[in-house]
């Protein structure tokens, strides 16, 4: 596989994670490193995520990355800034940090893999794209779901 390759798969991993959060986050492309022989992509979830539903977040993502075959390598449980961190069946690592006011960011990291030219993602961002990817702005996308103060309610329990 050469860097393309491997950007195209990181793409595919983050859209899929994307695509299983519902209500739907919004989000946009963060920038794209290379390395020697691997790269990064990002994406910056520009959806305030509340303290309250920062945990539905992870859950969600935790089972969904569990459900793919991905295994778990860390999760941080911090109150403020909560993180975890799993890794495909094919060598990719995967992680979803959770930034100041309440930014959630994915992040996939390649395996080594051949050197080649690296396109822009053609995945279609569903929040503003920032010139640069420099400065992309804290979390200022309202949800009646994930930046609600409240905790869910299950309806099956009541609570």
């Amino acid at each position: 596989m050469d860097m393309q390759g491997a950007a195209d798969r990181s793409d595919a991993i983050l859209d899929e994670v994307l695509w299983e959060i519902r209500p739907e986050l919004r989000w946009t492309h963060g920038p794209t490193t290379v390395g020697i022989c691997d790269l990064t992509r990002r994406r910056v979830v520009m959806t305030d995520v509340s303290v309250t539903r920062r945990g539905n977040l992870l859950g969600v993502v935790d089972r969904f990355w569990r459900k793919s075959g991905y295994r778990m390598t860390a999760v941080n449980n911090d109150a403020v800034f909560p993180a975890i961190y799993a890794r495909t069946q094919d060598g990719f690592s995967v992680s979803l940090r959770i930034g100041g006011k309440g930014q959630a960011f994915f992040q996939v990291d390649t395996p080594c893999v051949r050197e080649s030219e690296v396109a822009d993602s053609t995945s279609q961002a569903t929040a503003p794209l920032y010139e640069g990817m420099e400065f992309i702005p804290r979390p200022n996308i309202h949800s009646d779901f994930w930046s609600a103060e409240t905790p869910e309610v299950d309806a099956t329990s009541g609570r």
